[in-house]
């Protein structure tokens, strides 16, 4: 059972590892290679807590909807917060108002919980993936709110995994110079699968938020049914804080792109 389903939530989640897409390029299942590690925190590195990102998300030409990140400290964890709802003439012909909040441990990245409350098209459920990073078990428990059926599904996992949320932020914490790559367990609460990440090189992007020097960062799977055909990038401002500042997937059915609109803090 994946946990991102509509394009819109999709992207704005990558929206990576991050899809965001990360969800369809899940369908490429892989067992996490041996090489796909989450690497701790880097010294020095401050998560910018408290921040709120705005977007609109934009379809064919079409704005289709908008979106939110917002990141916080709890304890010794990270909350992250994403929104997603559909906008324009894409909300009549299918609405989506989503809702996901990640925790990860904030000294080594490790996932331990993502819950998701989802309102797409007819569809009303609530869904928690539990890492369990002990037993190496990613615990998925489900609900359908509107027959109250309930669905609870366990899988192992290598050890330390992303999320797909979290992994905005795993890839903002890193150096991201030209051509590094990064190999990087995710588990969508299906599958294991790897997302790789490749640093294309440096743009200067405009949005509603202003003028950015940015370096671009694109995230793909290398096998599966999907190997090929999917891609994500993200445009991080190409300085100390590694905003994400524009996301795009191109798939199938389509480009989405993710313009920032505004920071608040």
């Amino acid at each position: 059972m994946r946990i991102f389903k509509s394009p819109l939530a999709l992207v704005l989640l990558l929206i990576a590892a991050a899809s965001l897409t990360l969800m369809a390029v899940g369908q490429s299942v892989l067992s996490a290679q041996p090489h796909a590690t989450v690497a701790s925190v880097p010294e020095g590195h401050r998560f910018a807590n408290g921040q709120v990102l705005h977007y609109d998300a934009e379809w064919r030409l079409w704005k289709s909807g908008v979106g939110t990140l917002r990141i916080d400290q709890t304890g010794e964890l990270e909350h992250v917060t994403g929104i997603a709802e559909s906008a324009g003439a894409v909300a009549m012909l299918y609405r989506v108002q989503d809702r996901f909040e990640s925790y990860f441990d904030r000294r080594t990245f490790c996932s331990l919980r993502i819950i998701k409350r989802a309102e797409e098209g007819l569809h009303r459920r609530e869904t928690t993936l539990t890492f369990d990073n002990v037993r190496n078990r990613a615990i998925l428990d489900e609900q359908n709110l509107r027959s109250g059926e309930t669905k609870h599904q366990e899988t192992d996992t290598p050890g330390c995994v992303m999320d797909v949320l979290s992994g905005i932020y795993y890839l903002g914490a890193q150096r991201l110079q030209a051509n590094d790559t990064y190999h990087i367990p995710v588990n969508d609460g299906g599958k294991n699968f790897e997302a790789i990440a490749y640093v294309e090189g440096y743009e200067d992007v405009k949005t509603e938020a202003g003028l950015f020097h940015t370096v671009r960062v694109a995230v793909y799977s290398n096998a599966g049914p999907l190997k090929g055909r999917g891609k994500v990038w993200i445009w991080y401002a190409n300085d100390g804080s590694h905003t994400p500042v524009q996301m795009r997937s191109r798939l199938f059915w389509g480009t989405l792109t993710l313009h920032l609109t505004r920071i608040d803090r």
